[in-house]
């Protein structure tokens, strides 16, 4: 089907905002990819003694700063937290992220978007809290142009990026929580200027794609108090052991190592140190510690068995562990605007489709677009202002236009 045409225009001061260095910046920056510390948390992240652990609930936070690029004035507010949120199996955790603010002298309310990231690899140092107020962080471009909006954003760190353990990559529960509670989070601190009755939109590409996605089905049961107005999701892993198949030996292949090693760190019963040999022992020490661009080049073109004494993704239980992230089980409360390139060369575009027909079936509200040029992360650059347009119309209350 073709790409819709777009009758709705952004204002003129977001356009003219999004310019080429900010299309060319952030390209760059998914391609590659201090905070001051939070002064009242634990050493061990879990925060003080006695405080709640209701999900959502702020454990700390600490002033912070969002830089585009390095230096650059955004005319915001930001603030980094650690708050409380729920592991895939349903174990409380504390997870960090980012409350940005637009300073505009708006005193009505205003949207909030809860913001998922795409992959910037395992590394702590990888963060978004820790790249934000650097103007180094993958996405700040994309970002920037939800706050010229006038939208608070809060940007999640996931579970274990930013905080102690092992980032659990690509485990969709997990990163589903982690994604609504950080809406929580920011509805419940008082800088931010927010209410129980704030708009919230849900956002993400590729790993964003997959945690948005969880967010969108997990909401009405775990989250159903958040006014969540619709979901844009992108370049979507619906499915991780298709993706798995398509990646093996490919110039993708080190997203299987990382994701191997992320759904070890949730569920450590799956013993992926078990399967590895020597240089896949070192191929994922050294993801673990890393971010995107270098683990991408270190996994690029490996099958499996190069560096496997047996393929773990065979075995029942690791079968039984990535199906529990796959999508389309349950049919998103709100509104979902789907996106993906017909030459995603990472992500699969049947898979995206398969989660379309699957959230179709169900009786949800599905908005479908297949971007014919391009590939993964162009998705992100090109539909970016159309994404924000889609948001815009429904925290404007206006009809959607699904096409199940």
């Amino acid at each position: 089907m073709p790409i819709r045409s777009s009758e709705r225009r952004v204002s003129a001061r977001v356009t003219a905002r999004v310019s080429a260095r900010t299309t060319l910046a952030a390209v760059a920056a998914l391609a590659l990819s201090a905070v001051v510390p939070a002064t009242t948390a634990r050493a061990d992240g879990s925060g003080p003694a006695g405080a709640s652990t209701r999900p959502g609930d702020i454990v700390s936070t600490a002033p912070s700063a969002f830089h585009p690029l390095p230096g650059q004035p955004t005319g915001t507010k930001a603030w980094k937290i650690h708050y409380n949120s729920t592991t895939a199996d349903g174990a409380p955790n504390v997870v960090s992220g980012t409350v940005i603010v637009p300073q505009d002298g708006r005193t009505g309310p205003r949207p909030l978007i809860t913001y998922a990231v795409g992959t910037v690899g395992m590394g702590d140092s990888c963060a978004p809290s820790n790249n934000l107020p650097n103007g180094t962080a993958m996405e700040a471009n994309l970002i920037q142009q939800l706050t010229l909006r006038g939208w608070a954003v809060v940007v999640t760190d996931y579970e274990g990026l930013g905080t102690p353990g092992v980032h659990t990559y690509t485990v969709g529960p997990s990163a589903g929580h982690a994604v609504l509670d950080a809406a929580r989070a920011a509805i419940r601190l008082p800088e931010a200027g927010l209410s129980a009755d704030t708009p919230v939109g849900i956002m993400g590409y590729s790993q964003g794609g997959q945690a948005s996605s969880w967010a969108a089905e997990l909401q009405g049961s775990y989250a159903p108090e958040l006014k969540v107005k619709g979901t844009a999701t992108g370049g979507v892993p619906g499915d991780l052991l298709e993706v798995a198949d398509f990646n093996n030996g490919s110039y993708g292949s080190g997203l299987i190592f990382m994701a191997a090693a992320g759904q070890d760190a949730a569920f450590p019963e799956l013993k992926l140190d078990s399967y590895l040999n020597p240089a896949g022992k070192l191929l994922v020490n050294g993801m673990k510690e890393s971010c995107v661009a270098i683990d991408a080049i270190a996994g690029s073109f490996k099958r499996i068995s190069d560096l496997t004494t047996r393929d773990p993704l065979a075995q029942p239980d690791w079968q039984a562990r990535l199906g529990q992230s796959k999508l389309g089980r349950t049919a998103p409360a709100a509104p979902v605007y789907q996106y993906h390139a017909l030459g995603d060369e990472l992500i699969p575009y049947a898979v995206g489709r398969q989660l379309r027909s699957d959230w179709c079936a169900k009786g949800a509200n599905v908005e479908f677009d297949t971007i014919w040029i391009g590939e993964h992360v162009g998705g992100v650059i090109t539909h970016s202002l159309e994404v924000g347009n889609w948001l815009a119309d429904r925290f404007a209350g206006r009809t959607t236009h699904p096409n199940c």
